[in-house]
This record gives C-alpha cells, structure tokens and sequence, in this order.
C-alpha cells in the first residue's frame, strides 16, 4: 500500500493502483480515517419506558391474555383507544418473551407403547393398508391386509381404489366372522390411521367384543408385523410392478395370498408355512423334519458339527412390545423375524 501511494504522486493513482496490481478501492478504504462510534439519536416515534409498561400491561391482561396483537389492536380501536400498532405490540411482546403460544396448553404426553402377546392363532391380529401401483402413473390402488401375528396367516384382505372406513368396516367384519371369533377373544392391533381409529370401525369392533391396539404415532415398529408381510408381498418375484385394473389386482391377490399361507416357509415361525402354524399342524409338521434329521444324523453324524440336530420349532410366545408380565418367564428375546423356541 505504501508503495502504491508513493508510486502515485508521479503517476496517479489509477496507473500506480493497475502496476502494482493494488485494488483501489481497498487502498481508499485503508487511508480513511477510523470512523468514531457515535451513540444513535433515541426515534422520536418510539414509545417511552411508561408508554410499553402500559402497553405490555395491557397485552398480558386477562381480557386480552389469550388474544393476538391483531385481535388486541382491532378491539382497542373499535373502543376508541389506539396504543400501538401492531407491529409495535409484536416488538414489545418479543422484547419480553411473550411472542409464542399464551393460551394454557395441555403438555403434550407420551403416549405408552402398545404390548400384546399370543399364545395361539386367532388371540392378535395385525391389520394395515398399503398402496399398489395403478394403470397409470398416479393411480394407486388400496391393498387391505389382516394378518395373525401368532402363525403369520393372512385371514383376510380386500383391493379397492380409494381407502375407506366402510370398506375397513365390512372386511373385519367379514373375517371376523369367517373365524368365528368370539367376544372377548381378539385383539385387533393397527397403526394410527383414519380409518384405523374411525367411528366406524371403533362401534363395530365395540359390538362384537374385539378388543382394540393401536400404534404409537410416527412408531412403524408398533407394527411389525403387518409392515414385514408388505414386504414380502412387494419383494415377491411374482410381484408386478403396476396392475393393469382392479380385476387384474385381485386376480394376482387370489393367487398369491393362497401361496404366502399354505406353501411360503416363513422364518419368524421355524420356517413353516403359516397355514400349518394356524392349523395346528406344528407337532406333525416338525415330527416329520426331526425324523428325516435322525436318518441323516445315522448316516453320517460327522456332518452335523453341532452335535445332534434338532428340528427348530415356531416360538411359543408372539409379541408386539414384550409385555412387563414376560419379561421374567422368557429368558431373552429374540429379534422380530427369527425362529425362537420358549417354554
């Protein structure tokens, strides 16, 4: 810089500035004089000391307490007083903290999570609903799913164009029937839903004696279950990826939700199917596969590294959340999805 300057009383200060590749104006910059921080002259618009404890007085009184600024500043006028403006009452409320919710709230609460266990087919059910691609880009059709958490068993399902709670309505109804479900006997568990927690749906399950569960809101983990079986059926091999009408949907479903229960081996239940665990079939089923285990162990016990095998059983206990009263009768848990045999 001080080169610049001295170049500049024989050049000017443009050429010497372009010579030396100095930016000018950060040489004016650097030659003016420090600027002295002067106090700024109060607004003679502003309010006095008095003027805002009258205001902030007047904001925070009963009358008004539970009122916007705009609300507040609208009454006074109508009564012939002005204060403020708006924006002035904001400033005042803001310089005192106030500018936020003033109306007493109820705490928000957390909400327990649900625990639910089975024993048996037909004690829980898991029901949700998913979208399935339409014909066209933004068609989407609705895929209702009910599904017994303790064999894994898909007791009814619906395909429809929009989601209803009628449409909810008459397949529970329906299932519920096919079953023979008894009062007092089910839990029915589903997430938080419109038509999950519709009026609907609520009377119905009240008039037939089904006890109802719902998620926690924005938990998938609530439901599991019904989560993993939309899963499977998206990541199915013989999934499409959009279906051409609502005929060809369910055409699909009526296949494959035959398959899912009487022939997929699925690995929350010891590899069974799900039509076998529902059925009662699990002593048979598992007899025979310990049999075949014992002709292999005879021919050839160096194989089996483990010692003598062991055909795997479906857990005794299913749950959603590990109810407090198992937490002593089962020694550990087991992550959702994998075989677990508890006594």
């Amino acid at each position: 810089m001080n080169a610049a300057l001295e170049l500049a009383g024989d050049v000017g200060l443009q050429a010497a500035c372009a010579a030396l590749g100095v930016s000018r104006a950060t040489l004016y910059r650097r030659c003016a004089p420090p600027k002295l921080n002067e106090p700024s002259r109060p607004n003679g618009r502003a309010l006095n000391d008095d003027e805002r404890e009258s205001l902030l007085e007047v904001l925070n009184a009963p009358r008004f307490r539970d009122a916007s600024p705009a609300e507040v500043y609208a009454t006074l006028l109508d009564e012939g007083v002005h204060l403020a403006s708006i924006s002035t009452m904001y400033r005042v409320l803001r310089q005192h903290g106030a500018v936020r919710e003033r109306r007493a709230q109820r705490p928000p609460t957390a909400l327990p999570p649900p625990q639910l266990a089975a024993t048996g087919p037909n004690q829980v059910w898991s029901w949700d609903i998913t979208k399935v691609r339409g014909p066209e880009r933004r068609d989407w059709f609705h895929l209702y799913v009910v599904l017994d958490i303790f064999s894994r068993f898909v007791v009814g399902w619906l395909l429809a164009a929009t989601e209803s709670a009628a449409l909810a309505e008459r397949l529970l109804a329906d299932t519920i029937a096919a079953f023979s479900i008894e009062p007092d006997q089910l839990t029915l568990h589903a997430d938080r839903g419109t038509s999950m927690r519709s009026k609907t749906v609520t009377e119905l399950l009240a008039d037939l004696g089904v006890t109802k569960s719902h998620s926690r809101p924005r938990t998938s983990n609530d439901n599991p279950f019904s989560e993993a079986q939309f899963k499977t059926t998206k990541y199915s091999p013989y999934f499409p990826g959009r279906f051409h009408s609502l005929t060809d949907g369910r055409a699909f479903f009526d296949l494959f939700f035959p398959w899912y229960n009487e022939e997929h081996h699925h690995s929350g239940i010891a590899m069974l199917t799900p039509a076998t665990v529902h059925h009662g079939r699990t002593d048979e089923v598992v007899a025979a596969r310990q049999a075949a285990l014992e002709r292999a162990w005879s021919a050839h016990p160096e194989r089996f590294i483990n010692g003598h095998p062991l055909a795997a059983r479906p857990p005794a206990t299913v749950w959603i959340n590990r109810p407090n009263e198992l937490q002593l009768s089962i020694p550990e848990a087991v992550p959702f999805g994998r075989a677990r045999t508890e006594s």
